[in-house]
C-alpha cells in the first residue's frame, strides 16, 4: 500500500529566501530566518540600508544553508593563482570578472552592484545578467581576492570558479568581421553621397569623372579588405572542386568593381561603385547574423570546466587548500559533502556514498569502505572523508574517458547548406544568360555587349540567396531563444529538421534528478511508528535516508545507540524501541521479493520484526509522455541508459513496443550506439545530459544537453535546452522545418526580382540608377520577408 506524508500545519518562511524553516525558526529584528547564513545576509543588509532589496520582488533571497568557511577561499591568496584568473592587475587595482549562475532577477543585480557599501576595497561592480557575470574592480591595497569572493559567497553568490579557469584566458574572439562591416558601411554611404549627381543628371558634366575618383579610392579599401572573404572562400572552393555561393557572388564583384574601374577611366560612364560597395556592406550583415551565437553559453567544454579549482589537502594535521592542477601521487586529500573527487583515490577513512551518475548516469549513489579506490567525478554524499591520491588528475579515469579518440566528432560538413545546393545551378544559369547575351550583342554593339555582360553578373549576384538562410535561421534561433532552447549555430537547424531518430538518456534526462516516488509495502505504519523510523534516518546523510527523511511526518525524537554501517543500513534505539533501516540482509527480511535486487528497496523493522519495506521509483519529468507520443507520429524512437532494466516496463508503457531500449550502458557503448544509426543511414538527435552522453553527444547529428540550469555544467554539445522545456521539444523540430521552407519561400522572393533585373541587363537598360534602387531594394525585401515571415510562423506555432 502507498503511505504518504502529511504537510505540518506549523509552517514558517525564511524572511530573506522565503523557503521553509525545517527545523525552529532563528528569531531576529521581529523576522523569522531558516537559518544563520539567511539571517547575517540581512544584518549585513540592513545596516547598509540596502533592505529594498526585499521590496523588488517576493522571494528575491538566495538560501545560505551552509556556513562559509573562509580557509575555501585561501588558495586565492596565490600569486599564481591571482595571475591566471585576474583580468588586470596594476599598483593599486585590480579587476577579475566571475561567473555568478545563482543570479536570478533584477534583485541579484542591484545587490551585486552594491558590493562596494559591504566591503569599501570593491570599488567598481558591473553586471552582464545574460551572461550571468559580474566584472569587479577592487583595491588590493584594501582587500583581498580571497575576501572578495567570501563576502560574495556569505551573501549567497559565491561565483564558480572551476579548473578551466585555470588553463588561461579564453582566445579572443575573431572581430575582424564588425572592423569590415564598418568600413562597408563608411564607404557605401560616401559613395552613395558621391553618386547622386549621377543619378539625376545635374553635376555629371562638371563634376562627374572628379566623383567617380573619388568612389574609386572609397571603393578601393571595400574590394581589398571587406569583400576578400568572398574572394578567398571561391578561390578555396575551387581548390576542392566545389562551388559555393562565394563563386557566384565573387563573381559578380569582380566584375562590377572591373566594369566600373574601365568606365570611369575611360569617361563611359559613373561605373556600379555604389552597388558594389552596397552589396558588400549587406552581405557582410548576412555573415554576422550567420555568426552569431550564444556567447553565454559554451558549447564545446571540457571536463575542467566540472571541477573545482582547488582541494584540501591534509598535511602534518593541517587543511592546506591546494590547486588541483597541482595534486600529486600519495597526497592525502580532503572531500567534504557534495565536493567532487578530483583524482582517482582510495579511501582511507570516513563513510563513502559515492554519486557516479555524471559519470555513469546510475542514480543510486555507491557504498565504498577503506581500502577501495574511487574513480574522480564521483560526487561525495554525506560526511567528509579522507582519500589518498593514487593517479595525478591528467591520468584519472575521468580524464581518460573524455579524452577518448572515439569521442572527438570529425570536423566534417555532414548536411550540404540550402544556399549552396541552390548555388550550383544558379550559376550555371546565370553563366549561360551572361553568354549568351554577350554573343548577341557582339556583332551589333562591343560596348553594349560588355554592358550586358556585366550586367548579368551584377543583377544575378546572389547576395539576396545568401541572405535568406542565415536571416531566417537567425530569427529561428532568437524564437528558440526566447524559449531557453539555445543552438550552437544555424546549420544545427538545418540538422533538427533533417533527423528521423531522436534518443534519449534516462537518468537525469527522461527522469527528475531530485524526485523519487515512494511507496510502502508490508503492514501499514502508524504515525508512531513513522516518528519512530523518522527520528534514526535523521542522522544519517544518505540519499536514500534523506529521501524518505523528507517523506515521513512526525518530530524526531532522541536516538541512543545510533549505527550506520556504509551499503548495509543503519540503527538506534527510540525510546524502548530497536529501530533499524537498510538491506534486506541488515534486518534480516526473508520476503521472496529481496532477492530481486534490481529496485531500490528500504527495509524497516521494529524490536527486529521487519514490517515491510519501501521501494524508489523514478519521477519521470512532467510532459514526458505527450512529448513521446507526438515525436513518435514521426520519428524513431530510442532509450540509451546507464541504469539496470529495473524501469523498462515503466518505459515501454510510455515510449511504445517499436522504440529500442539499452540498458546498462557504458559510454562508449552509447557513441557505438549512435554510430550504427548513422552508418544504416539514419541521423540521429542525442539528448543527455552527462559525461557519459559526452560521446554519443559529439557524434550525434544533433547532440541536446539537458540541464537544470543553462548557464551551468554540460557536456560538449550542438544544443542546450533547459530542462522545463523538453516536452517542447518536437514542436521545437517542426518548427525547424517549417524555417527551412521559409528558406525556400524566401528563394522565390528573390528569384522574382533577378528575374526582373536579368530581363533587363539583357535588354542593356541596366543604367546606375536602377542598380541604385533594385539591388538594395531586392535585399531589404529578402531580409523583411525572413524575419517577419519566421515571427509570424513561430506566432501561430505558440513560441
Amino acid at each position: 500500500m502507498l503511505q504518504t506524508a502529511h504537510p505540518e500545519t506549523d509552517v514558517h518562511t525564511c524572511y530573506h529566501c522565503g523557503d521553509e524553516c525545517t527545523s525552529t525558526p532563528i528569531h531576529f529584528d521581529e523576522k523569522e530566518f531558516c537559518c544563520e547564513g539567511c539571517k547575517v545576509v540581512y544584518e549585513l543588509l540592513a545596516e547598509n540600508d540596502l533592505c529594498t532589496y526585499y521590496t523588488l520582488d517576493d522571494r528575491p533571497g538566495i538560501s545560505v544553508k551552509d556556513p562559509i568557511a573562509s580557509a575555501r577561499f585561501k588558495y586565492l591568496n596565490d600569486a599564481k593563482v591571482q595571475q591566471q584568473l585576474l583580468d588586470f592587475q596594476n599598483d593599486s587595482i585590480s579587476k577579475i570578472t566571475f561567473h555568478i549562475p545563482q543570479m536570478h532577477c533584477s534583485s541579484c543585480i542591484w545587490l551585486l552592484e552594491n558590493l562596494n557599501r559591504l566591503n569599501p576595497g570593491v570599488t567598481d561592480v558591473h553586471v552582464n545578467f545574460l551572461k550571468k557575470e559580474a566584472a569587479v574592480t577592487f583595491e588590493h591595497q584594501v582587500t583581498t581576492l580571497a575576501q572578495v569572493v567570501e563576502l560574495m559567497a556569505h551573501i549567497g553568490y559565491e561565483p564558480q570558479i572551476t579548473l578551466a579557469d585555470m588553463e588561461g584566458p579564453a582566445p579572443k574572439k575573431d572581430r575582424s568581421i564588425y572592423y569590415k562591416l564598418g568600413l562597408a558601411g563608411f564607404c557605401f554611404g560616401n559613395v552613395m553621397l558621391l553618386s547622386f549627381p549621377e543619378y539625376f543628371g545635374g553635376l555629371q558634366h562638371h563634376f562627374g569623372r572628379f566623383f567617380g575618383w573619388l568612389n574609386v579610392l572609397l571603393s578601393l579599401p571595400v574590394f581589398l579588405y571587406s569583400a576578400r572573404g568572398f574572394f578567398t572562400s571561391a578561390w578555396q572552393g575551387l581548390q576542392q572542386r566545389m562551388i559555393n555561393l562565394d563563386l557566384p557572388i565573387a563573381i559578380g564583384l569582380l566584375s562590377l568593381f572591373s566594369v566600373s574601374i574601365y568606365d570611369i577611366a575611360t569617361g563611359k560612364g559613373p561605373g556600379f561603385l555604389d552597388s558594389f560597395t552596397g552589396l558588400v556592406f549587406f552581405m557582410l550583415i548576412g555573415k554576422l547574423v550567420q555568426r552569431r551565437t550564444y556567447d553565454s553559453l559554451a558549447f564545446d567544454r571540457e571536463y575542467t570546466s566540472y571541477f573545482p579549482i582547488s582541494v584540501t589537502v591534509l598535511k602534518n594535521g593541517e587543511e592546506i587548500p591546494t590547486s588541483v592542477k597541482e595534486l600529486k601521487k600519495g597526497q592525502r586529500i580532503l572531500v567534504r559533502n557534495h565536493e567532487l573527487i578530483p583524482a582517482d583515490s582510495i579511501l582511507l577513512r570516513g563513510t563513502a556514498n559515492i554519486d557516479y551518475s555524471f559519470v555513469t548516469g546510475e542514480s543510486v549513489p555507491v557504498a565504498r569502505v577503506a581500502g577501495e579506490v574511487i574513480y574522480a567525478g564521483g560526487r561525495q554524499l554525506g560526511e567528509g572523508i579522507e582519500l589518498e591520491v593514487v593517479k595525478e588528475v591528467s591520468q584519472g579515469y575521468l580524464t581518460q574517458l573524455w579524452n577518448h579518440v572515439n569521442f572527438k566528432k570529425e570536423e566534417k560538413q555532414t548536411l550540404e547548406n540550402y544556399a549552396n545546393a541552390v548555388g550550383k545551378p544558379f550559376l550555371i544559369v546565370t553563366l549561360i544568360i551572361a553568354a549568351a547575351s554577350l554573343v548577341y550583342w557582339v556583332p551589333r554593339d562591343t560596348d553594349m555587349a560588355i554592358k550586358a555582360f556585366t550586367s548579368v553578373l551584377v543583377i544575378a549576384c546572389p547576395c539576396a540567396l545568401s541572405l535568406a538562410t542565415p536571416f531566417t535561421l537567425g530569427a529561428t534561433l532568437r524564437i528558440f531563444g526566447k524559449h531557453k532552447f539555445y543552438l550552437k549555430n544555424s546549420g544545427v537547424v538545418e540538422a533538427l529538421a533533417k533527423a528521423d531518430v531522436v534518443v534519449f538518456d534516462k537518468t537525469g534526462t527522461l527522469t527528475e534528478p531530485s524526485s523519487a516516488e515512494i511507496t510502502f509495502v508490508g503492514h501499514a505504519l502508524s504515525a508512531q511508528e513513522e516518528q519512530l523510523v523518522r527520528s534514526v534516518l535523521k542522522h544519517s546523510t544518505h540519499p536514500l535516508s534523506q529521501r524518505l527523511y523528507a517523506q515521513l511526518q512526525g518530530k524526531p525524537q532522541p536516538v541512543l545507540n545510533f549505527l550506520e554501517k556504509p551499503g548495509a543500513g543503519l540503527q538506534g534505539t527510540v525510546g524502548d524501541t530497536l529501530v533499524e533501516v537498510g538491506s534486506a540482509v541488515w534486518v534480516g527480511a526473508e520476503f521472496k521479493e529481496a532477492h530481486d535486487n534490481k529496485q531500490t528497496r528500504v527495509f524497516i523493522s521494529f524490536d527486529e520484526e521487519v514490517r515491510g519495506y519501501f521501494t524508489f521509483q523514478n519521477v519521470y519529468r512532467k510532459g514526458l509522455q505527450e512529448l513521446i507520443q507526438e515525436l513518435g507520429k514521426t520519428k524513431k524512437l530510442a532509450v540509451l541508459s546507464g541504469d539496470n532494466d529495473s524501469e523498462e516496463p515503466r518505459l515501454r508503457q510510455l515510449f511504445g513496443p517499436e522504440a529500442q531500449m539499452r540498458f546498462n550502458q557504458s559510454p562508449m557503448q552509447k557513441l557505438e550506439y549512435i554510430n550504427a544509426l548513422k552508418a544504416q543511414g539514419h541521423s540521429p538527435i542525442m539528448v543527455g545530459d552527462g559525461l557519459n552522453d559526452a560521446g554519443a553527444l559529439r557524434q550525434s547529428d544533433v547532440g541536446l544537453a539537458l540541464t537544470d540550469n543553462v548557464t551551468g555544467f554540460s557536456p560538449s554539445c550542438d544544443g542546450i535546452l533547459d530542462a522545463k522545456q523538453l516536452p517542447r521539444l518536437a514542436h521545437f523540430i517542426k518548427f525547424s522545418q517549417t524555417s527551412l521552407r521559409l528558406i525556400l519561400a524566401a528563394f522565390g522572393v528573390s528569384f522574382i526580382y533577378n528575374i526582373i533585373g536579368l530581363t533587363m541587363a539583357v535588354m542593356g537598360e541596366f543604367t546606375p540608377i536602377v542598380s541604385a534602387i533594385l539591388m538594395p531594394v531586392s535585399t531589404l525585401s529578402v531580409i523583411s520577408f525572413a524575419v517577419l515571415s519566421v515571427k509570424l510562423a513561430a506566432k501561430k506555432a505558440r513560441l
